[in-house]
């Protein structure tokens, strides 16, 4: 017979592992985007400022 804290403990890392995934999943997501977003800014600003001779 299993012991009831095991399978506590047990489903409680698989929950937290799942959590810790999306979190790292998101943050990815969330650095992709500004570091996009950052681009294309630097690439308008480079864009409408005037050349100088």
């Amino acid at each position: 017979m299993e012991n009831p804290v095991l399978s506590i403990l047990a489903l409680l890392a698989v929950l937290l592992l799942v959590v810790v995934t999306f979190g790292v999943g998101y943050l990815t997501l969330a650095d992709w985007r500004d570091r996009r977003r950052q681009e294309n800014e630097k690439r308008e600003i480079k864009s409408t400022t005037p050349k100088r001779r």
